[in-house]
């Protein structure tokens, strides 16, 4: 062999791990940055991610102080119902008893009436005749008023309207159980009973 092929062989072992270097080399630089790439590209979507929750937190606590004002504009306007409405049920009791004094009045002065007449006059007819009138006005006052009598004539004992101060032997199969006779009229009002009717019932 040649010194000039000696030498050519040398230069090309010489040459070769200085290629095979500089390749590693380059690929661990490059490696490297897909690794810093990475990492950026994690930082990022990291960051975005933070970004979006606080979005939503914020979006969050916005509602939250929305249906808090909601929820307090509620309670007030709630409280404002509950007041006027309390305060129109006040009125209307005290026109609703101011309206019945008011209709009672005309009774009032037709019995001063009557008491004026029985010691100025002789005439019982017309003393009876006046009477039956202030009777018949106080009658359509309570009807006015949806204050009606309780029935007993002829009615089946009812515990519901009637109260029996005693009991009768009937004097017919018929009358038994029944209404015999009221010692005391009752009375509802608009269809409550205010007053039960004390009747002797028949046994």
């Amino acid at each position: 062999m040649s010194h000039h092929n000696k030498h050519h062989n040398m230069t090309e072992k010489v040459q070769e791990p200085a290629t095979t270097n500089e390749f590693e080399q380059e690929e661990k630089v490059t490696n490297e940055q897909e690794e810093v790439s990475e990492q950026i590209e994690n930082n990022v979507a990291e960051v975005a991610q933070e970004e979006n929750l606080q979005d939503k937190l914020q979006q969050l606590e916005q509602q939250c102080a929305d249906l808090t004002d909601q929820k307090l504009r509620m309670m007030a306007e709630f409280d404002n119902y509950r007041r006027r409405t309390n305060k129109e049920k006040l009125d209307l009791m005290k026109t609703a008893g101011e309206g019945i004094f008011k209709d009672m009045l005309p009774l009032i002065d037709d019995f001063e009436r009557a008491l004026k007449a029985m010691q100025e006059t002789d005439d019982i007819t017309a003393l009876r005749e006046g009477i039956e009138l202030i009777y018949n006005k106080f009658n359509s006052f309570l009807q006015k008023n949806k204050v009606e009598v309780i029935p007993t004539e002829d009615a089946v004992f009812n515990t519901e309207i009637h109260e029996a101060i005693t009991t009768f032997p009937a004097p017919t199969e018929e009358q038994k159980g029944k209404v015999i006779e009221c010692t005391q009229k009752g009375y509802t009002l608009d269809g409550k009973v205010i007053r039960f009717a004390k009747v002797v019932v028949g046994e």
